[in-house]
């Protein structure tokens, strides 16, 4: 169904897609350049999520914002039940003709208020099952449960790890909803070194008090010990003691919201032991070419994007060996991946790569080969938009045979 075409919601010029989320940052982040371009193809965007700083960006996007005011990360189940209710009553206001849903809490309750408030078309992104084989069974338990119970809401699964499609097809979800949509960044944004990255790394070395002999591993994201920080700290104190030209930098911003966020008196420790924590930046994309090695030391993943952002800039990527990362990183090809919540792993994984910088550079360079070749998010984006046109037609079809 081309755009300015929609199933039954009433005379609209473009067919009408709304986007939820958990917060604001996910619409900003993560999703903005592909609801930017649902837009120039022809959509009217809406994005939904609590209220928070980022709205003010998105809407200076051109992405009208909603705010769900029951939507928290938090386990809240009684939050939950009642984001439910608010968002039947919000798409039953809204009309959307897609709903597509993101994140775990609300793939799960965004997919039962859209079916239940009959929007023809309900696409859910999974970003990440939220249990993996390494949980306990309760946990997989539960969250496998919920996850097959929603999936029989929607129209479509666009499941960006191929580990998770696997799991989604063990647990009866229908195979012809399930699409491995894989990920993707801006491959424009992130690019291998030239002159420019030359001149901006001296630069941004600069700026950090790092000489041209020294080595900088590098780590982005939210400081919450899932991501691994913890682990990060203490192979930084490691090889501080084993040597002075290894230097840890660390972007990303406090999220003291979460259960698990990282102690302002970890941070301090973690500043004695010689790391760098720049909090949240803009500009991550010239901050990579300061890197000589980037870690990921995560818990757990979906697929990640800033390891994706890294390897595109040319890095070589040492990682956990979870799911996402395993997708990320080809183990002695592109980077390595070492076992989760191992610090001692960690550090001589970084002390190999540090002393090596003939490996460094054909790591790096096959890591960017790679992204490349796979990780292009105007793949995800045209994946995407092809399946609103497929699902919007059977819609159509299903109002005129009725």
């Amino acid at each position: 169904m081309a755009p300015g075409q929609h199933a039954g919601r009433g005379v609209r010029s473009r067919p009408r897609v709304v986007h939820l989320t958990t917060t604001d940052m996910s619409l900003d982040w993560l999703l903005k350049p592909q609801l930017l371009a649902f837009t120039e193809a022809g959509y009217e965007v809406i994005g939904l999520s609590a209220p928070g700083p980022h709205v003010a960006a998105i809407e200076a996007a051109g992405i009208p914002h909603v705010a769900v005011m029951h939507a928290t990360r938090s386990l809240a189940p009684t939050h939950d039940a009642a984001a439910l209710f608010e968002l039947r009553r919000l798409f039953a206001r809204l009309r959307p003709d897609i709903v597509h849903t993101h994140n775990p809490k609300p793939g799960v309750y965004g997919r039962l208020a859209a079916r239940s408030a009959g929007v023809p078309v309900v696409v859910n992104t999974q970003h990440g099952l939220y249990a993996t084989r390494e949980d306990r069974l309760a946990r997989r338990a539960i969250v496998y449960a919920l996850e097959r119970m929603a999936a029989g809401c929607s129209d479509a699964e666009l499941v960006q790890s191929i580990e998770d499609l696997r799991t989604l097809e063990k647990l009866g979800v229908s195979r012809d909803k399930l699409a491995l949509l894989s990920n993707g960044v801006d491959l424009d944004r992130f690019v291998p070194g030239g002159e420019d990255r030359d001149l901006a790394r001296k630069a941004v070395r600069d700026e950090w008090g790092v000489t041209d002999g020294q080595v900088v591993v590098g780590a982005v994201g939210r400081l919450v010990t899932e991501k691994g920080y913890r682990e990060v700290f203490a192979a930084a104190a490691e090889l501080r003691a084993r040597s002075r030209q290894v230097r840890f930098v660390v972007v990303g911003p406090d999220d003291p919201a979460k259960a698990d966020s990282i102690t302002t008196a970890e941070r301090e420790e973690a500043r004695s032991q010689g790391v760098l924590l720049m909090g949240q930046r803009q500009d991550v994309e010239r901050l990579y070419a300061g890197m000589d090695i980037y870690v990921l030391a995560s818990h757990r993943e979906g697929f990640p994007r800033s390891a994706m952002e890294a390897a595109a800039c040319g890095l070589p990527v040492i990682a956990t060996d979870v799911r996402g990362c395993r997708q990320v990183v080809e183990h002695g090809r592109t980077g390595t991946l070492v076992p989760p919540r191992d610090a001692p792993a960690l550090a001589s994984a970084i002390f190999e790569l540090a002393i090596d910088p003939d490996r460094r550079r054909s790591l790096g360079a096959a890591a960017a080969a790679k992204a490349r070749r796979d990780f292009d998010q105007r793949t995800v984006i045209d994946m995407t938009l092809e399946t609103y046109d497929r699902l919007l037609s059977s819609a159509a079809r299903s109002l005129r045979d009725r």
